[in-house]
Order: structure tokens, then sequence, then C-alpha cells
């Protein structure tokens, strides 16, 4: 039995039942979804209570009124936690802390004149089961996907992980609804410093509640007027467990089917969990792909509005004249038409996202090739960039990461402006400062550029391509690891036949 222990602002003890059920219904809100049942055995009575649709019903029959209603087991306080076999049972005197035990599942217990109300935990959790990941689609390797049960995420997290060396800290963040996180790494891998860091960014949090992870991770960015994101988010289990195989931490919250992994670079949000599945170099090409994807969707419309404003020297010949053609009975300038098309896009992606799912699949691909059509054949844009800006709208859709995607898609806009106001002095302009900002942004403390910048050399394997598995041996050597190593690198390589 748990040691009983009274706090300041206790329940004046002994009180009768209908005392105890006056006080109850005077403190709880919502006191009209109490349950409160009063049981009598001889000269005694005892009163159990509890919030129906916030505890197992099934459980409280089987495992406390069975053995409650038993006529051998006297109702005493002490009686009750010894006969009811339950490792939650604790004897509380303080009404805030019984309310905030009942609206999380508790039951509670109070014999008539007794010194205190027992409580047992048998809270009823809906939750979704292990599922396959949604927004993460793979075509390679597992595929299962975080729940909105912090117990449910933990187990498979062991269950993948079962070493004694994985740490899960426990923080709570909230003060008017707290929830549970976990802080999960390597204890003899992780730098010291990142999980002190993130510990105390977490402890240090000071918020009345915590919805999803996705509005933790904005209270605790580095930079929070940055547009990038700084932590990868990621519904794979398998996706964290690399992560936390490579030394980083990741972040799980209470009701969130996700987590988020620290610190990240920008290069991390180019990596995809498949990459690792797939031959070495058909993962560095679709790597590179993805990078060339970047760019195209970042440059491509404001070079189209440079060119075509002040630059025509930029354009060949052949093109030129096709492209005066297309444009010769357009109204606008390229900065209006490259603005005018670019939102028409973002409102049919947008749309489409939020639409049911065949509707929206509808209304994305006709409204796209209806709209396109329509707009060249009245003149107001031409065909030719109706083709970039397509090519640009399906270069932005190969970055993995759907929150980099619109952050790129975003940036654009900035540059495309500058561009048709200054020419290629604004487009330089504008980059100068994206790479300024960016060199300047950090990730729990880390350089955003890491390896690019501070350079080194030996990471350039983990961010922009990948090497044969038997020579990736190292951890990222810019997080000053504990471990550096996975393994011996002569001994993975080395090649012995059955003879020898």
């Amino acid at each position: 039995m748990r040691p009983v222990k009274k706090k300041a602002n206790q329940v004046d003890f002994p009180l009768s039942i209908d005392g105890l059920k006056n006080k109850l219904e005077t403190e709880i809100l919502n006191s009209q979804d109490l349950s409160f049942t009063v049981y009598k055995q001889e000269n005694k009575q005892i009163a159990v209570f509890y919030i129906p649709y916030l505890v197992d019903l099934a459980k409280i029959e089987q495992q406390v009124l069975s053995k409650l209603l038993d006529v051998q087991i006297d109702w005493t306080m002490d009686s009750i936690l010894s006969e009811i076999p339950l490792s939650s049972g604790e004897a509380f005197y303080d009404v805030k802390t019984i309310i905030d035990k009942l609206i999380n599942g508790y039951i509670g217990l109070y014999g008539e004149y007794e010194n205190a109300i027992i409580m047992y935990e048998i809270d009823k959790a809906e939750k979704r089961q292990l599922e396959k990941a949604e927004t993460e689609s793979m075509v390679i390797g597992p595929q299962i996907a975080f729940t909105e049960s912090l117990t449910s995420n933990m187990n498979v997290i062991n269950w993948r992980m079962n070493t004694p060396d994985l740490a899960m800290e426990k923080v709570e963040v909230g003060k008017r609804n707290p929830k549970e996180t976990r802080i999960i790494y390597l204890k003899s891998v992780a730098n010291e410093t990142d999980v002190n860091t993130m510990r105390q960014r977490l402890t240090d949090l000071d918020v009345d509640m915590i919805e999803d992870i996705q509005m933790l991770k904005q209270f605790i960015l580095d930079s929070s007027t940055s547009v990038f994101p700084q932590f990868v988010a990621s519904e794979l289990v398998d996706r964290s467990m690399y992560a936390i195989k490579q030394g980083k931490i990741i972040v799980l919250v209470e009701d969130s089917p996700s987590a988020f992994i620290a610190p990240s670079t920008l290069f991390s949000f180019f990596e995809s969990t498949e990459d690792r599945y797939l031959h070495w170099g058909l993962s560095t090409f679709v790597r590179f792909l993805r990078f060339l994807a970047a760019f195209v969707t970042l440059l491509l419309t404001p070079m189209y509005v440079v060119a075509t404003t002040y630059h025509y020297e930029l354009i060949p010949s052949q093109l030129l004249i096709s492209l005066g053609e297309s444009r010769a009975i357009v109204p606008f300038p390229p900065l209006i038409e490259v603005l005018l098309i670019e939102l028409v896009i973002e409102l049919l992606r947008e749309a489409g996202a939020r639409l049911p799912t065949k509707v929206g699949q509808t209304i994305g691909i006709v409204g796209g090739v209806v709209v396109g059509t329509a707009a060249v054949q009245a003149g107001i844009t031409s065909n030719i960039l109706i083709i970039l800006v397509t090519m640009s709208a399906l270069a932005s859709y190969a970055t993995p990461s759907y929150v980099m995607g619109n952050t790129i898609r975003f940036v654009r806009f900035p540059l495309f402006i500058l561009a048709g106001f200054y020419g290629i002095i604004g487009l330089m302009f504008g980059i100068c400062l994206l790479v300024i900002h960016l060199v300047r942004l950090e990730s729990l403390g880390r350089p955003y550029l890491s390896p690019l910048y501070p350079l080194r050399l030996a990471d350039f394997n983990k961010a922009f391509f990948r090497l044969p598995e038997q020579m990736q041996n190292d951890r990222f050597l810019s997080y000053r690891l504990k471990d550096k190593q996975l393994f011996n690198k002569e001994e993975a390589t080395e090649r012995r036949d059955i003879d020898e």
C-alpha cells in the first residue's frame, strides 16, 4: 500500500456520503456527468463515483465492483486498498486533485466517515490501432505509423529498438491541460548538450495547453520568424528509429500521431526513409533529382520574369520569336501575368487538398487543364508560361517534406516580385538575402546548413549523396556525438570465402 500524504487544501474528513456528494457537485463544472452510486452493507455505506464516458465500465465491473461487493471485505480504507489488487490505488484528501483524477479517467471510492478517498485509474482509451502511414507514402520498407496513443508509440519504439541504452525522459507540458511529453534518444550516442537544450526548452515552456506536436514545435523553435521548418516531423516509426540510431533526439506528445526530430538541417527535409532501402546509386540519383526540383521551383518563374522584362538576350533567338508571338496578345506585364497564374495554381492546389479525396483529385486535374487552356485562349497569359508554371508546380511536389515544399513555393513569390521590379539584380539580391538567412538559422543550436556551412566534407555522404552501406560507418560528425561510429569499416568491407 502506498503511503497516505495529507495536502494543504484537504477535505474536512470524515464526511457523510451526502456531504461528499454535495462537495463534488459544487466543485465539478459538469456535475450532471458525474455518476455517484451508493452501496449499502449492513450498517455501512460506500460511494462509488466516476465520469462514465471517461472510464472503462467493463473493467469497473470486473476489477472493482466484483471485489468491493464481496461480503467478506470490510469497507475500510486499508481493507479496500489491500483487497482490490490494482497498482494505481491511492488515497487522497485534496478536492482539486480528486477532481483532476476524475476527469482523467479515475474512479473514486469512499466509505462513509472514512478519512480519505481511494481512487483507481480505469480510463477508457479511444485510440487507433497501428496503421500504414498516410502522409509519408513508401513503396519499400516498414510503413508502420505512430498513433495518438503515447503508450502505443513508446511500445512500438521499444519493440523496434530493444536496448537498455534507449532513454525516454518524461516532461509534463501545459498548465491548464498538462500533456505527457517524451524525449527519446540513445544515452551513449546523443550529444549531451542537445539533450539538455531540448529538456530545458520543454521544461521552461509556460503555456496553458499543447494540442499537437506541430504546435509544440512552434513554441521551441530557434527562430520563430523564419518560414523554414527547423525540425523534421514524421509519422513513420522507421524514420524516427533511424534518427535515434544516428544520434539525434525525437520528441513524442500524448494525443499526437507524429514525432519531431532534432536537430535537423535543411538537407534533412530532402531525405526520404525509402532512400536507405534503395541501391546507393539510385538513392543518390533520386536525391540529386529532389535538389534539382527545388531549384526549378524556386527559380524557374522568377527567371521568366527577368528574361521577358529586362534581359531578352538571355533567351535563344528561335525561342524568342515563339515567346514574342505567344505574348503578343497578353495585356499584362510579365510580373502581373506570372503572379496571376501562380495564384490560380495555388488556389487549385489548396482546393484539391481541402475537398474530399476523389473530388479533390478531379478538381486538381480538370481545373488545371481547363483554366490553363481558357487563360491562353483568352489572351490572359502565354502558353509558354503555362508550361513553366506547370513544371514548377510538379517540381515542388518532389520534395518529400510537405512543409518544406510549401516553404519553397512561398519563397518564390518575393523572388519574382523582386525580379519584376529590378531584374537580375533584384533576383540576385533576393537569393543573397535567402542564403544569409539560411546561414544564420539554427536547429536546436546547430547550424541549419550543416555540413555545407560550416564546411565538413566528411558529412557530405549523409546530406547530398550516399555511399555503399558498408562505407557509411560514421554518424553525422557535425553534431559532435559521443559515439561517432556505427560499425568498424574494415570488418564490414572484409570478404572471406567459406574455404578460407
